[in-house]
């Protein structure tokens, strides 16, 4: 008869290295939407409050760290969109909180860095974006069953306006239009309202249509 041999279990991290994790994540967010992706790697620690040696023990460079960065950004998007589709009540003011809170990621001003800084086939950055890509879509179906949303736009048009309406780019400094962010959002809101009052022009725009060059 054999022994059997004891399955030999990964630690789990502490607690206190979880929390600095996230502060590292959380930092480097602000810091790379308020001063671009090239801030350096010491400014991030001191404002997580960690040592440098903290952040390359959780991340070993600059583009694992990004990565991470907007792998998050999307994990809190999905989890927005997953709130909007629990909800029970009104189709289109489901979408309205989502795409607003979306703004309030400034996805926009990662996209550059998103662009150059890291592989985009990376398997955690895919499965982030298709997860949130579909969710979107999932939302924007449900309204459009209600007959609540124009049936001529995609999650490509939605996304392009939460992009360009939530700039400037990161490390601009220019915040002073924040305060039109909601505002400007919500006008262009209102013209996804089904009936539609006018034809567009072109096609729905999709995500895949955004990533071609």
């Amino acid at each position: 008869m054999q022994t059997a041999i004891p399955v030999q279990k990964a630690p789990r991290p502490r607690a206190d290295a979880l929390r600095n994790r996230e502060r590292i994540v959380t930092a480097a967010r602000e810091m790379f939407v308020e001063f671009g992706a090239e801030v350096p790697i010491d400014e991030i620690a001191r404002r997580a409050g960690v040592g440098n040696a903290t952040v390359y023990r959780n991340f070993p460079d600059r583009e694992a760290l990004a990565r991470e960065v907007v792998c998050s950004v999307m994990d809190r998007m999905s989890e927005a969109a997953e709130l909007a589709l629990a909800e029970t009540g009104d189709a289109f003011a489901a979408l309205e909180r989502f795409v607003h809170v979306t703004a309030d990621e400034r996805l926009s001003a990662l996209c550059p860095m998103m662009a150059s800084t890291f592989d985009q086939r990376h398997p955690d950055l895919e499965a982030a974006r298709e997860r949130v890509e579909q969710l979107t879509e999932d939302i924007m179906d449900r309204a459009k069953a209600a007959g609540q949303l124009r049936t001529d736009v995609g999650v490509g048009d939605v996304m392009i306006v939460v992009a360009q309406l939530s700039r400037p780019p990161a490390g601009t400094g220019c915040t002073s239009i924040d305060r039109y962010v909601h505002r400007h959002l919500q006008l262009f809101l209102d013209g996804l309202r089904a009936p539609a009052r006018s034809e567009l022009p072109g096609t729905a725009a999709t995500m895949e249509d955004l990533r071609q060059p």
